[in-house]
């Protein structure tokens, strides 16, 4: 039986302990429970199969607090912190790159590209833009500080200091981070520009997708016409509110769906592989005084969507 060392000594934080760029996550055990702890990986983290974990157990990838490897005839132990670094299996590669706008001694601000995920999630691991720059900087502290659809591309914000980084977490929870957006989606000459759209937003039954309801407003987005082109149109859109997937639901709400959108206002999702359609929203530019020096910033994206004409 493999030794537990005390959680007391721990002597640094877990998610810097990185693996080719990815930090180890945790499950903590239950207060009760018995067996090994083979067994209830494979039982309460199914999606990884019990050989797979048989496998990361042998090759030292699940360890405890004090980043000791717990072996395949580990014991369950109630209440200890298991880590573990995730990985896939013949992960699809994603041959688009993020270009670095910004760096300072607190920031880092990249323009990404459409169909790459920000964090490592379900097929993607390598090919997440998180994990390849933790890669390329060997910063293990790199968080971001905002969300961007995996399929929308343009400015994404990552603190690199976690002792300011709650400062600048305050820009965005507090409203004083000025996000622009640009979107190519229909033209319909029955609506008038600008506009405010307000509405309630729930998940769905489908639980990646959001919708509206009826009920007390709790999202918010300025539109705007920039230019439009026969039936197609571009828009210029700012979420006030900071809900998942808000432009793409007002946008659909309107009858406005964002050209090659595979979630609203239906699912249709490409084959694997197939990056032929990038959805039409950019998360243009931001605007923000920088809590730490009082330095005013603008940053805009250099990417560009379809010409309307396309």
């Amino acid at each position: 039986m493999t030794t537990i060392a005390s959680e007391m000594t721990i002597q640094t934080d877990p998610s810097t302990w990185m693996r080719d760029g990815v930090s180890p996550s945790c499950v903590v055990l239950p207060s009760r429970g018995e067996g090994l702890l083979l067994d209830f990986l494979a039982q309460r983290l199914p999606l990884v199969s019990a050989a797979q974990w048989l496998e990361r157990l042998q090759a030292g990838d699940v360890v405890d607090g004090a980043r000791q490897s717990l072996g395949p005839t580990q014991a369950f132990v109630p209440g200890m912190r298991v880590y573990y670094w995730r990985k896939v299996e013949q992960e699809l590669p994603i041959p688009f790159d993020a270009e670095v706008l910004y760096e300072d001694e607190r920031l880092l601000l990249v323009d990404k590209p459409h169909f790459l995920p920000v964090l490592p999630t379900g097929k993607y691991v390598q090919n997440s833009l998180l994990v390849r720059l933790k890669n390329a900087t060997g910063n293990a502290h790199l968080s971001p500080l905002h969300r961007i659809d995996r399929d929308t591309a343009g400015l994404l914000l990552l603190s690199k200091d976690a002792a300011t980084r709650g400062q600048y977490q305050a820009l965005f929870r507090d409203r004083a981070m000025d996000k622009s957006y640009e979107a190519v989606a229909p033209w319909r000459t029955d609506l008038v520009f600008p506009r405010e759209h307000r509405s309630r937003m729930e998940e769905s039954q489908r639980f990646f997708l959001m919708h509206e309801v009826p009920g007390e407003p709790n999202s918010h987005s300025h539109m705007a016409l920039l230019e439009q082109q026969g039936a197609w149109a571009r828009y210029a859109l700012k979420p006030v509110s900071g809900k998942r997937h808000q432009l793409r639901v007002h946008m659909a709400a309107l009858g406005l769906p964002i050209r090659n959108d595979a979630f609203y206002p239906e699912v249709n999702d490409p084959p694997e592989g197939d990056f032929s359609r990038p959805l039409q929203l950019l998360a243009r530019e931001l605007r923000f005084v920088d809590p730490v020096t009082g330095q005013a910033h603008v940053f805009r994206s250099r990417r560009q969507l379809l010409p309307l004409a396309d």
